[in-house]
């Protein structure tokens, strides 16, 4: 319902405001506000754009824009002065809106096709930077292109070398944790007697709501395990949200070395989590949040891939690597984030050739990989 609303009349909200967008004299920013809604994930591939925004922004305020589930994300994070938090409704939108009527010199909306977040940003900022395509671009004094041909971390970053901003993108930056963060997972894998020598598989068999058809098979990950747990000093570690919980003991009840493995689905907010799958030698996930954080915190990561496009969402960092077989399916990339399209797979359920694209990845790949 939430999108049905955005997409129908946030449109017409925009068509209306569109006439009325003029531009205000361009000067250094002392105030901006960034706008990043969904996705933790997409969250993390921001955060170079952010570091190099402040940058070149020193003595500015840069307050970002999100909604609860990423908040966590920029903790004690130095690029921000203040996270607001928004809850999507009309009453939170239209009360931040008049809290913050033309208070920032500039607003950088980050969201690739939200309605909302434009009429935001057009309420909100003096000058404003957005992506060009859609109603939503008429808001924007300044537009940039989407360019869905490049990794995007570094379409984020094109928002930025907007104004004139030159940056290299090396590495996403790590996410950061508490001293008690950290000593909640330093107890908990001591008690699961999780110890330095081991080598810890972590492993994310989930995938967000709005496209399951992201995730490899069940069995699939149950002849992976069974493989990496043939050698005595590999323990694996499922993460996973309290909801992929039945999912997480379903594989653990078909691996025959089910004692070496550990399921936390649910158990940990996302600053310990970052401490946990930091902990880990390697991280194996489907193309979800999870995989991120991974790369994020320098850990070698696979990550896999079908309805969505490595090239634009992979694990960043040198170290790591994607296995895609979508090439084998008319339909992918069926996921174009940008354009709002998420469907679950263009093939029935009861087809043979749902989820046809994660399929056609053989454990095989997987473990040629982890060589």
């Amino acid at each position: 319902m939430r999108k049905f609303i955005d997409k129908y009349i946030g449109y017409f909200i925009c068509l209306i405001l569109s006439v009325f967008n003029f531009s205000s004299k361009q000067k250094k920013p002392k105030s901006i506000l960034l706008i990043q809604f969904w996705g933790i994930g997409e969250t993390i591939l921001a955060l170079p754009a952010i570091k190099a925004l402040r940058e070149k922004n020193k003595k500015s305020r840069i307050d970002i824009l999100v909604t609860d589930r990423v908040k966590e994300i920029f903790y004690n994070n130095k690029n921000i002065n203040n996270v607001k938090i928004l809850k999507l409704n009309p009453f939170s939108i239209k009360l931040f809106i008049l809290k913050n009527w033309k208070k920032y010199d500039l607003v950088i909306d980050m969201e690739e096709y939200l309605n909302i977040s434009s009429i935001i940003a057009f309420f909100t900022g003096k000058q404003r930077i957005g992506y060009s395509h859609g109603i939503r671009s008429r808001l924007y004094t300044k537009q940039v292109k989407y360019n869905d041909k490049q990794h995007t971390a570094e379409t984020f970053l094109d928002l930025i070398r907007a104004l004139k901003i030159n940056y290299k993108l090396k590495n996403l930056g790590k996410l950061n944790y508490s001293k008690k963060d950290k000593n909640i997972i330093h107890k908990f894998l001591k008690y699961k007697k999780i110890s330095k020598k081991d080598f810890v598989v972590g492993i994310a068999p989930g995938a967000a709501e709005s496209a399951k058809s992201r995730m490899w098979p069940l069995e699939n990950y149950v002849e992976l395990c069974n493989n990496i747990l043939k050698n005595k000093n590999k323990k694996i570690i499922f993460i996973g949200n309290k909801n992929e919980n039945e999912l997480i003991k379903k594989i653990q009840s078909k691996i025959k070395g089910k004692n070496r493995t550990i399921n936390t689905s649910g158990l940990f907010d996302l600053n310990p989590l970052f401490c946990l799958i930091e902990r880990c030698n390697l991280f194996i996930s489907n193309d979800a949040g999870a995989m991120h954080i991974a790369a994020a915190q320098g850990v070698k990561t696979i990550g896999l891939f079908g309805p969505n496009l490595p090239l634009r969402f992979g694990p960043y960092g040198k170290k790591n690597v994607v296995i895609y077989k979508g090439h084998d399916c008319k339909f992918s990339p069926c996921i174009n984030v940008h354009q709002g399209k998420v469907p679950d797979c263009y093939y029935s359920k009861n087809s043979k050739d749902y989820q046809k694209c994660m399929k056609n990845i053989k454990v095989e790949y997987v473990l040629k990989a982890i060589k």
